[in-house]
């Protein structure tokens, strides 16, 4: 919804033609494009305080556009796309502004934000072959405005390296825990740190690992208080995840 949209709908309110009650639905629930092939929401921002995402993967470059062009158009300042292929970045920049980040699989229109607050969100990794669902992870929270710090390679095998660290940890509001193998890196960072953890199993790892499973259930039976688990190799759901948690952090602070 556009600014003049939302104006005229709280006008009607001041104006006694409709209930706020009312008003509230028509902006909570209602506008969404229908593009026939995909119903972008213009009012996720409103509704869960982050604008909608474009899931890159399953969908052709000319749907991406199509969808991009439907939020832009609707008022919303950027546009994240996640597990975008390189090719389909290419095609996207004949005619959208892209910036593309390919090791994250993610492209960007509009650029990224200023950070919002002090507040920072740390990302670490067990080791350098984690680094790509990490940076999907600390892209999406910088997309939505938190200032993030990465600490990458810094796994359990050479521990003395996180320890090296816990004083940038320790003052985070979040921590992403990247790893594969056995995954312990989440408990770990976990007993260090008196701030939220989000753990982020990888599908790196040899055959036992069964690509990714044997970190996820680590985590998930990790002994450390204040440890959450997002699906194998989903850095964007533990990249908006921590946003939220900085964010509101910083409100209460």
């Amino acid at each position: 919804m556009k600014r003049e949209e939302l104006k005229s709908i709280l006008n009607k309110v001041k104006s006694g033609e409709i209930e706020p009650e009312e008003a509230e639905e028509m902006i909570r629930l209602e506008p969404f494009v229908d593009l026939g092939y995909a119903r972008p929401d213009t009012h996720r921002e409103l509704t869960q305080g982050a604008a909608e995402v474009i899931y890159g993967e399953g969908k052709s470059a000319a749907q991406i556009a199509g969808i991009a062009q439907a939020l832009l158009g609707a008022g919303q300042e950027r546009v994240l796309i996640t597990r975008l292929a390189a090719q389909k970045a290419d095609e996207l920049s004949n005619s959208l502004e892209l910036e593309y980040f390919d090791e994250a699989l993610i492209g960007l229109i509009g650029g990224l934000p200023e950070p919002v607050g002090d507040g920072k969100v740390a990302v670490v990794t067990g080791g350098t072959s984690d680094c790509h669902v990490a940076e999907e992870a600390a892209l999406t929270a910088e997309a939505l405005g938190s200032r993030v710090q990465r600490i990458y390679d810094v796994g359990v095998a050479g521990i003395h390296r996180l320890l090296a660290n816990a004083g940038d940890l320790s003052q985070a509001n979040a921590v992403i825990a990247v790893a594969g193998m056995e995954g312990a890196l989440a408990s770990v960072v976990g007993g260090l740190v008196d701030c939220p953890v989000i753990a982020v199993p990888t599908s790196v790892g040899y055959g036992a690992s069964f690509h990714g499973v044997a970190a996820l259930l680590a985590m998930l039976n990790s002994c450390a208080s204040g440890v959450s688990v997002v699906n194998i190799d989903n850095g964007y759901g533990a990249g908006y995840l921590a946003n939220m948690i900085n964010q509101r952090t910083g409100k209460e602070r």
